[in-house]
């Protein structure tokens, strides 16, 4: 498991290298900022492709890929990086507790001995509260920075 680790890291780390010498974070900045200047626009569009990507991708590499990419935009909006880093991770957390791939479902079916289709219909009152919370996450930066505004980090 520790290979499998160092091998996607090491691939993650080739493919931002490629990424940032051949512009792409930049593009993609310019195109999502030109897309349209609201921010909540532009964060809720980012929450969907980190949601999605969380969706089929370990979270190790989705964060050393992504994070170049929307780092610049949303710092371009005003967004402290912590809040980013918060929202970042949060949005990769739900993709790996939900279905298709949903590595810690699978993992939390396979421990309790039950059918995913019972977990799974019990469980969509828990994904909506979550996909509420990232929102206050998202939207409301003062939740996730007065921890770290009391430890002098902010």
């Amino acid at each position: 498991m520790t290979g499998i680790i160092i091998f996607l890291i090491g691939v993650s780390n080739i493919m931002s290298w490629i990424m940032a010498f051949t512009g792409i974070p930049t593009a993609i900045s310019t195109a999502l900022l030109g897309l349209t200047d609201n921010k909540f626009v532009i964060l809720f569009i980012i929450n969907i492709l980190l949601l999605f990507v969380g969706t089929f991708m370990d979270m190790t590499p989705a964060c050393l890929i992504f994070t170049p990419i929307f780092l610049p935009v949303c710092t371009a909006l005003g967004m402290n990086t912590i809040h980013f880093g918060i929202m970042l991770i949060f949005n990769l957390c739900i993709g790996t507790i939900t279905p298709p791939v949903g590595t810690t479902l699978f993992v939390g079916v396979k421990v309790g001995k039950v059918k995913i289709e019972t977990v799974f219909k019990q469980l969509l009152w828990y994904f909506a509260a979550i996909i509420i919370v990232l929102m206050f996450v998202t939207y409301i930066p003062q939740l996730s920075l007065w921890l770290p505004g009391l430890m002098g980090y902010v």
